[in-house]
């Protein structure tokens, strides 16, 4: 419950996000439900409706108190974060249309959210998984297909979305196939090594797919000839998780993960790896390559002139 004037405003502010913010249906039943959770802590908090008053006198211990009660309703940090961008936008639009002015809130800190790390496959269980896809195939073509998508998604680190923009023309002539150029996010392009087994499972699933086409024809086709869509490769690994007991993290994109995290844990140079994955921030590529102690342990073993002293 709020007070007349709060609930007029509440409604203005819904309507100006249609109009002016062009939000849409899913985002104002999204803005609305963050807000209501905010008003509904407030009448309890204060012991009566809140009204637009009520709103200007809240100071940081109260704007704190409703965090406080978030977190204990079990709400992780990126939930309570887009609540309180939520908040603060309404409290703009208050101060903009000269309704409500609010300093407290400007104090209030974003909780910070976790930065979550990918989860690599072991190297058995990539291999496994890129050796096992071909048997779900509806049909021989299609199996194979999905085994050279699987064979660039970890012998090449490429994102599923760059795999399956690839058209024919970019392996045409390349008989050597022992690099591909690549469009990555933001339309820029890098060079990424091709390897055998690769370049060999691509050549397989050509020679067997029986849709024709020119350069421009989408590399990898669904059964009815259109560019393959990305779900489902990811169904092709949901149906793969239970037959090799993988992990529910098993995704196609724990491949890329898992290309970056055995080419560090093999000694491969992080710089290099950003490169390979067309990072434009070493730091996300620091989150990719997540190798355990062990790992790093041996490779400086292997490496560190200071190791091989006696």
């Amino acid at each position: 419950m709020t007070a007349a004037d709060l609930a007029g405003a509440r409604s203005d502010w819904r309507a100006w996000l249609g109009r002016e913010r062009r939000a849409s249906p899913h985002t104002l039943a999204a803005y609305e439900r963050d807000l209501g959770f905010f008003l509904g802590f407030l009448a309890g908090h204060l012991g009566q409706a809140p009204s637009l008053a009520d709103l200007g006198r809240l100071g940081r211990g109260d704007f704190r108190a409703w965090l406080a009660a978030r977190a204990g309703a079990g709400a992780g940090a990126g939930t309570t974060a887009r609540g309180l961008s939520v908040i603060r936008n309404f409290f703009r639009f208050l101060a903009r249309h000269g309704l409500v002015e609010n300093a407290a809130l400007a104090a209030v800190r974003t909780p910070r959210r976790r930065q979550g790390v990918p989860k690599a496959l072991t190297a058995g269980e990539a291999l496994e998984a890129v050796d096992a896809v071909a048997d779900l195939g509806q049909a021989d073509w299609i199996g194979r297909r999905d085994a050279a998508v699987f064979a660039l998604l970890y012998g090449c680190g490429l994102r599923l979305s760059e795999a399956l923009s690839l058209t024919r023309g970019d392996v045409a002539g390349n008989a050597a196939m022992q690099q591909l150029t690549v469009t990555g996010k933001g339309n820029k392009q890098r060079v990424v090594p091709v390897l055998p087994a690769v370049a060999a499972a691509i050549a397989d699933y050509l020679a067997a797919c029986p849709l024709g086409g020119g350069a421009e024809t989408p590399l990898f086709r669904g059964a009815r000839g259109g560019r393959l869509h990305p779900r489902l490769v990811q169904l092709a690994m949901q149906r793969l998780r239970p037959r090799l007991g993988l992990p529910e993290t098993a995704t196609p994109h724990a491949l890329r993960h898992s290309f970056a995290t055995h080419l560090l844990a093999g000694g491969g140079d992080l710089r290099a790896i950003q490169e390979l994955l067309g990072h434009a921030s070493l730091s996300t590529t620091q989150r990719y390559t997540d190798v355990d102690s062990s790992a790093l342990l041996a490779v400086y073993d292997r490496a560190h002139p200071r190791a091989r002293m006696p």
